[in-house]
């Protein structure tokens, strides 16, 4: 199998709504994007399937050293080979390669986070980071597109942590900022007991509405003339943005349950993004 079959599978395992934009991508960007994406999926899994901390911890340490070896030139890790023709001609930094690693490194040392600051640190780690370097595969050439990708990045990450609210109570952990909780009168133990209430409903509406925040300052940043070579990046816009949708209209039963779209309902708002130019998802968020 070579590096690039490996991030292929890896990438069309996860089941992930990037992988649907992936598909319409030229083929040096498609493998770019996707090695990328097998990176952070790596990286990931290291914290989502460790019991032990120590050693996710050694794992993640280990992949510093996989990130050192890659812009030494010498790639060891099949993710890392099926990387490297990429580093250069989009941009990627070992800073940026680094920060995701951080990310999970966070997951390891907080399980609470204790106000929006904290928590916007965070999802740029998680997300944010990520974002700035696929719209740079994608073709970005101004400002104004990585600022869209970091703040798309934050607002994909806002609906993550929405949907995932049940599944990370049962890991020990919530993302929901602390003071956020206090100004709704919802008591951490409620979220961790999977307790759904007016209060909480609340609270997730608050949350949902600071994730279409960020979807809309990410509209507003993205020139429209980039607007085209970003459609990949405004593909799963659309996904997240519908699932957001699908959250609030089940009135936000996310602590018993994890709400997703239907493969092929990823692929038809891919597919309608790609052919419009992004502009439908463009002009459906900034509103």
């Amino acid at each position: 199998m070579s590096p690039d079959q490996y991030c292929q599978e890896k990438a069309a395992r996860s089941g992930s709504s990037f992988y649907y934009a992936f598909l319409f991508l030229p083929p040096e960007r498609r493998r770019a994007i996707t090695a990328l994406y097998a990176f952070c999926r790596e990286v990931d899994d290291v914290v989502d399937e460790c019991t032990e901390s120590s050693v996710a911890r050694m794992k993640l340490a280990w992949w510093r050293t996989q990130v050192d070896a890659l812009f030494r030139g010498q790639a060891e890790h099949p993710v890392m080979k099926a990387l490297a023709p990429h580093i250069e001609p989009y941009g990627i930094t070992d800073r940026q390669m680094y920060a995701v690693i951080e990310g999970m490194e966070m997951d390891l040392d907080q399980l609470r986070y204790p106000d929006w600051p904290a928590l916007s640190k965070y999802c740029w780690h998680a997300a944010g980071v990520v974002g700035e370097m696929s719209a740079g595969i994608f073709g970005a050439v101004t400002p104004g597109t990585l600022e869209y990708a970091r703040q798309l990045g934050t607002a994909f990450q806002l609906t993550n942590i929405i949907r995932d609210v049940g599944d990370d109570a049962r890991r020990g952990r919530i993302y929901l900022p602390q003071e956020d909780l206090e100004r709704f009168g919802v008591k951490p133990s409620e979220i961790m007991n999977g307790m759904h209430s007016e209060r909480f409903v609340e609270l997730m509406r608050f949350e949902t509405q600071r994730a279409r925040e960020h979807y809309r300052a990410a509209m507003r940043a993205l020139p429209a003339e980039e607007r085209r070579a970003q459609r990949a990046g405004l593909m799963m816009a659309a996904i997240y943005a519908t699932l957001l949708d699908e959250i609030e209209r089940d009135g936000w039963h996310v602590l018993d349950q994890r709400i997703s779209l239907t493969p092929i309902r990823k692929f038809w708002l891919a597919w309608r993004t790609w052919v419009g130019g992004g502009n439908w998802v463009a002009r459906r968020l900034a509103r």
